[in-house]
């Protein structure tokens, strides 16, 4: 099984949930679609996951089926309506916590701390925020990161390569542009499942989108 996905091998100090049962279930769809994986994990106990680009549902169902494959306990957002009956109970036992887009700065601020106050924690976001083609990502997971004094963990979903790529890791400083055009530059080389619907251009320090 972990030779023909590459399935790395994670650190003691990263948060763990699952069993055997759910470590074959999310290899067993990986498998199925014929994706592998790239690179090392991170080894940090407290973490921001990006995740991109992030053009289809499909990119849900292959994040969740690498979290079960690794075992990886994870924390991540989902708009507010989809933690309605029947599916609700499930997407909140993987880790999900509802948000209301317009009440977004607030989760900004209740994360970092959480994070901060956290031994360990693992929070996965899509930077873009929405399946539609946006010109300029949130900056909130980089506010998160800094406040909290943790690393960007870059994973990226490869659908030309079928690769779930690993890394680098990135500790985020005051300019906020600046770190976000570093994020673009590394995922401009990806390939996304409707390549139509990424933007990633970098722009010139002391300017704006």
């Amino acid at each position: 099984m972990g030779n023909r996905l590459n399935t790395p091998i994670l650190s003691a100090d990263i948060p763990r949930m699952g069993n055997k049962f759910s470590c074959w279930l999310g290899a067993s769809v990986l498998k199925m679609m014929g994706w592998r994986f790239c690179g090392e994990f991170s080894r940090h106990a407290k973490m921001v996951i990006t995740i991109a680009p992030h053009t289809s549902n499909w990119d849900f169902v292959i994040g969740i089926a690498v979290a079960l494959n690794l075992r990886l306990k994870i924390t991540f957002f989902g708009k507010h309506s989809l933690f309605t009956p029947p599916f609700g109970p499930l997407i909140r036992r993987l880790g999900g916590i509802p948000v209301e887009r317009s009440k977004a700065h607030g989760v900004v601020e209740q994360m970092a701390d959480a994070m901060l106050n956290a031994d360990k924690m693992v929070l996965c976001i899509t930077p873009e925020g929405t399946r539609s083609r946006v010109e300029c990502w949130k900056t909130g997971f980089l506010h998160i990161a800094h406040k909290a004094d943790v690393p960007v963990f870059l994973v990226a979903f490869d659908y030309k390569k079928k690769q779930i790529e690993f890394g680098p890791s990135l500790f985020i400083g005051d300019d906020t542009q600046y770190e976000l055009n570093r994020i673009y530059t590394h995922y401009q080389a990806v390939q996304a499942k409707f390549p139509d619907k990424v933007a990633t251009h970098v722009v010139p320090t002391g300017e704006k989108d």
